[in-house]
């Protein structure tokens, strides 16, 4: 029987995966690239560092990704974080587990990710092309038939587009994969930016610039983290911010105020604080309030804390008023500061949106507008938290593609 020929475009985290499970399958494969080295994304993903997976259990992994987890599911099953780690460290790269989770190669270097993945298709031979921006798909009576670039085409049994979402462009993820299969039925929910910073008055965040406030409570009533959150000269960023501002860019385009609420010392509540302010002021009475305030805060923040609180820097502890105190301690447990844009794509995470889920089989990853064609990865209307949860998905589903892309010719 003639090998089943797979054409795989997009040489992301999905793509690879994809390609090398289609490969070992016993199909003919071939792994097209717009950009002249595969897994550039990959390759800078957090912070050059790139974390792989979470160790998390599926359930709560699912939940990560909000009402549209469920997709995931079986998926999931079929290859999940232990099956990841195991290709990892069975290709010779280590792994380190840290704080909530979080699994980073040991030394910490995202290209040897890449290295491994692509040192891994040439074993299984995948035939690479590079250079070649994918324009179209080529589609006869309802089945797949191959792609299109510039004026060449390549014909296959089966195609499996993992060309990411359209964050960080420079990279080759630009949203190429919307326009591809919008004109064969498939519905594109709206894309934005996810996991972005948000632009935040820079008369105050200016001044904050580079500073890294840890252990703080971001947000509000649901809309709430814990964690690190990071000031930049036009708002803010970090951990926080990042698993915050998918309804902050939902807020905004909708044309609602949006106002970060930040708590700068959730371990004291309300009484706790009060009490800590008066023996503070107390012990250090004859100390000026912005030295005080060093016990309680960073300097570039005790100025902000006494600009924004009208409290002059020079008043003694033994002087502070009650009234004073109130406005110190409500400004700690509440420093807001309004939200008026995000950061655009190119700074982004991940994409927020993409081709509908109803329209692709979470069995096999198979269109069901377009028999042979595969949709995998950040093209889907899939977002997750910061934490490994997105790489995991794009492995996770490029393995079930490969797998039943390389089986369609025994159907």
């Amino acid at each position: 029987m003639e090998k089943t020929k797979v054409i795989v475009v997009g040489a992301g985290a999905a793509g690879m995966m994809a390609a090398g499970q289609a490969a070992l399958a016993g199909a003919e494969t071939i792994l097209i690239e717009k950009m002249r080295r595969p897994g550039l994304k990959l390759a800078i993903t957090g912070k050059g560092r790139c974390n792989l997976t979470n160790s998390a259990q599926i359930p709560e992994f699912i939940g990560h990704f909000g009402k549209n987890g469920r997709f995931l599911r079986q998926a999931f099953h079929r290859f999940f974080n232990t099956e990841l780690c195991d290709f990892f460290q069975q290709h010779g790269l280590k792994l380190t587990t840290e704080r909530g989770g979080r699994v980073f190669p040991s030394d910490g270097k995202a290209q040897h990710v890449v290295t491994v993945m692509t040192d891994w298709l040439k074993q299984c031979g995948v035939k690479i092309i590079r250079d070649a921006p994918v324009d179209r798909l080529i589609v006869e009576q309802g089945q797949i038939c191959g792609v299109g670039y510039g004026s060449r085409k390549l014909l296959g049994d089966a195609v499996i587009l993992a060309t990411g979402g359209a964050s960080y462009p420079a990279t080759g993820s630009s949203g190429d994969g919307y326009a591809l299969v919008e004109p064969f039925g498939h519905t594109i929910e709206t894309i934005r930016p996810a996991l972005v910073p948000l632009i935040a008055q820079p008369e105050i965040c200016g001044r904050l610039d580079a500073l890294n406030l840890r252990n703080i409570n971001g947000g509000k009533k649901a809309d709430q983290d814990f964690g690190e959150l990071v000031f930049h000269k036009h708002g803010v960023t970090g951990p926080v911010i990042l698993t915050l501002s998918l309804q902050a860019v939902d807020a905004l385009r909708d044309n609602k105020p949006v106002e970060l609420e930040i708590d700068l010392k959730p371990a004291l509540d309300d009484k706790k604080l009060d009490a800590r302010l008066l023996r503070d002021f107390a012990k250090r009475n004859k100390e000026e309030l912005s030295s005080i305030l060093r016990g309680l805060l960073p300097k570039e923040l005790v100025e902000v804390c006494l600009d924004l609180t009208g409290i002059s820097p020079q008043r003694l502890g033994q002087d502070v008023t009650a009234d004073e105190r109130k406005r110190l301690r409500v400004w700690l447990k509440n420093f807001r500061l309004k939200v008026s844009d995000h950061r655009p794509f190119k700074e982004a995470i991940v994409t927020a949106g993409g081709v509908r889920l109803k329209e692709v089989d979470p069995r096999t990853m198979e269109s069901r507008k377009v028999k042979g064609l595969y949709l995998i990865g950040e093209l889907l209307d899939l977002q997750a938290d910061t934490g490994g949860y997105n790489l995991q998905a794009a492995f996770s589903t490029g393995f079930v593609a490969g797998q039943s892309a390389a089986a369609i010719a025994a159907e």
